[in-house]
């Protein structure tokens, strides 16, 4: 039978927000799933280490004196909006709520923070959505785009990708609640997505509930691994539609551009790919081409 640290683990890795706990040596003693995805920091990396100065921004009470005072409202609230930054080097902003650990006797024994991408901010520098509003890119965009990045990769360019994402519960949250609250849960799937966004990464809408990203990955296997960094940011975006929380996961299609293709025959490869994953049950990512290698997000 699992113990109250195994249960209360399992609980806090299948949370949709990034949870970190702080020892009273400063060092990090947890680090969720969620946290991964959304920092690209890797437990593995940082368990049992002083805390990194990158996320210094999501612990704001540990920079305070230890006091036998109550922590204010504003710490324990709604939270505070911050600026992380994450392991690939970009900027990106963040919700967070902290909460000092005491022992039975009131004793300060460490530090809890909770967090998330913030959802008000509709464009980040770090990627692009394509669009003037940075919010929803037209198809046509993307296909200029796409365009642009195969010319040139054909003519000596840098190799590049494209992942083809659908999200799994849209066509059953469109029947059951309408073509509105599919297109709040797409516009707020895209906005996580763009956390993950590399340096000249482009993000669009590809018809009606799907999204296509351009990747300047080198590899097959490397555009793969970021994709499973996106589906984990896509998981991570708390949708409700009054007051019904829909766990969201998606399914991918990962395809490496090759020399001796035409665009569309890549983008075919790409969809099949997404399809596959779909099929074998969602939250998959399926590289193409070559016995599809499903890996789960």
């Amino acid at each position: 039978m699992a113990n109250r640290t195994e249960l209360l683990e399992a609980a806090l890795d299948g949370l949709p927000e990034g949870i970190v706990l702080i020892g009273a040596e400063g060092q990090v003693v947890f680090w969720n799933p969620a946290a991964e995805a959304i920092t690209g920091h890797k437990s593995a990396d940082l368990l049992a280490r002083p805390y990194p100065d990158a996320l210094a921004p999501l612990l704001l009470s540990w920079q305070r004196p230890v006091s036998d005072e109550p922590e204010s409202s504003a710490r324990t609230g709604r939270g505070s909006l911050v600026q992380l930054h994450h392991r690939m080097g970009h900027s990106m902003a963040a919700m967070t709520r902290t909460l000092v650990l005491r022992d039975g006797m009131g004793s300060r024994i460490g530090l809890a923070a909770v967090f998330h991408p913030a959802e008000s901010l509709d464009a980040l520098p770090h990627g692009e959505c394509c669009d003037d509003s940075n919010v929803k890119a037209s198809q046509a965009e993307v296909e200029d785009r796409l365009e642009a990045v195969f010319a040139d990769f054909l003519q000596g360019g840098p190799p590049f990708g494209v992942l083809w994402m659908t999200v799994d519960q849209s066509n059953e949250l469109r029947k059951t609640h309408g073509v509105g609250a599919c297109e709040a849960m797409l516009a707020k799937v895209e906005r996580a997505l763009c956390n993950g966004l590399r340096p000249a990464e482009v993000l669009g809408r590809w018809g009606d509930d799907e999204f296509l990203i351009i990747s300047h990955e080198r590899a097959p296997e490397m555009l793969a691994a970021h994709a499973q960094k996106l589906a984990g940011l896509a998981r991570t975006a708390d949708f409700r539609w009054w007051g019904d929380r829909v766990s969201l996961t998606v399914s991918v299609g990962a395809a490496q551009a090759e020399a001796d293709e035409s665009l569309a025959q890549l983008l075919e490869r790409a969809k099949a790919a997404m399809f596959s994953s779909f099929h074998a049950g969602g939250n998959h990512i399926t590289s193409a081409p070559g016995g599809h290698s499903c890996l789960p997000s």
